[in-house]
C-alpha cells in the first residue's frame, strides 16, 4: 500500500460510521473549510520561517484537507480523491503546452500572460463577468489585489504606479474629510478608510508587490520589534505599561537602530 492510498484509507476509517471518530463524523463541507484555510496559512508561515521540517508537516495537514473534502464528496457520490487528482493534472497539462505539447514561450513572464490568458477562455466559457468566480473568502487585500486584476485585463485600471499615488491622495483626503465631519459618523469613516485601503492594494498590484504579503511581513516586523522592546524595558525592571509614549517611542527607535546596525 502507497502512502497516499495508506491516507486514504485512514480518513475512510474516521468516517466510518460504526467504528470511526465522532468529531470527524460530525463534520461537513462547511465546518471543515476554516480549518483548509487556516492549514494554508500555517504552510505560509513555515515558508516565511524557512523551517523545512515545519512546512512538510504543514503539507501534510493541508494535504489531508484535500483528503476530507474528497471523502466527503465521496460519500455523497458526487466525486472521489482520484477524480480530483484526475482532474487537476489535466488541468495542469492543458495549461502548458509548452511542456506538454509544441507550444513555446519566451521566458516566464510569457509563461504568466499565456496562463492567465488561457485561464481566461477557460472562464468565458462558464461565465460572463470579469469579476466572477473570484472567492468571496479569500482574504481581504488578497481579494481586493485579486478584483483589481481581473478589471485591469479589460482596460479599467490606472496607467501606472503615480495614478495610484494620486488616487491614494484623493482617497486620504476624503478619509480626513469623513474623520472632521462629526454628522457623518462612523459609517462614513468605514467606508473611505475602505477606499483607501483598496488603493493601497491596486498600488502593490501596479509595483507588483503582494499586499497580503507584503502586510504579512510589515506584521512580523512590527512584533519582533515590539517584542525587542519589551525585553529592553524587562531588563530595566520596567513594563510597557508602567511608561510613558515618549519613553516607548525611545525604546522604539533604539530597537530600528539596532536592526539597522546589524
Amino acid at each position: 500500500m502507497t502512502a497516499m492510498q495508506e491516507l486514504l484509507a485512514v480518513m475512510a476509517r474516521l468516517r466510518d460510521p460504526e467504528r470511526g471518530c465522532p468529531w470527524d463524523l460530525e463534520q461537513d463541507f462547511s465546518t471543515i473549510a476554516p480549518y483548509t484555510i487556516e492549514e494554508a496559512y500555517e504552510v505560509a508561515d513555515a515558508i516565511e520561517r524557512g523551517d523545512l521540517g515545519d512546512l512538510r508537516d504543514e503539507l501534510g495537514d493541508l494535504l489531508f484537507q484535500v483528503v476530507f473534502h474528497a471523502r466527503l464528496a465521496e460519500e455523497q457520490g458526487a466525486f472521489d480523491f482520484a477524480a480530483v487528482a484526475a482532474g487537476l493534472v489535466d488541468k495542469m497539462k492543458r495549461r502548458h503546452p509548452h511542456v506538454f505539447g509544441d507550444a513555446q514561450v519566451a521566458d516566464a513572464a510569457a509563461q504568466t500572460e499565456a496562463w492567465e490568458a488561457h485561464k481566461a477562455r477557460e472562464r468565458a466559457g462558464r461565465r460572463r463577468g470579469a469579476l466572477d468566480d473570484i472567492p468571496v473568502g479569500l482574504p481581504a487585500l488578497a481579494r481586493a489585489q485579486k478584483l483589481g486584476r481581473r478589471a485591469a485585463r479589460v482596460g479599467f485600471d490606472w496607467p501606472d504606479a503615480a495614478a495610484v499615488l494620486a488616487k491614494l491622495d484623493e482617497e486620504r483626503a476624503e478619509l480626513a474629510e469623513a474623520m472632521g465631519a462629526a454628522d457623518r459618523g462612523t459609517a462614513a469613516v468605514e467606508e473611505e478608510l475602505g477606499d483607501l485601503l483598496f488603493t493601497m492594494t491596486n498600488l502593490a498590484r501596479h509595483l507588483q508587490v503582494d499586499a497580503e504579503g507584503a502586510l504579512r511581513r510589515a506584521a512580523a516586523k512590527f512584533e519582533r520589534r515590539f517584542r525587542a522592546v519589551e525585553a529592553r524595558l524587562a531588563a530595566a525592571g520596567l513594563t510597557p505599561d508602567a511608561v510613558d509614549a515618549a519613553t516607548l517611542e525611545r525604546f522604539w527607535e533604539d530597537v530600528k537602530e539596532a536592526e539597522a546596525g546589524r
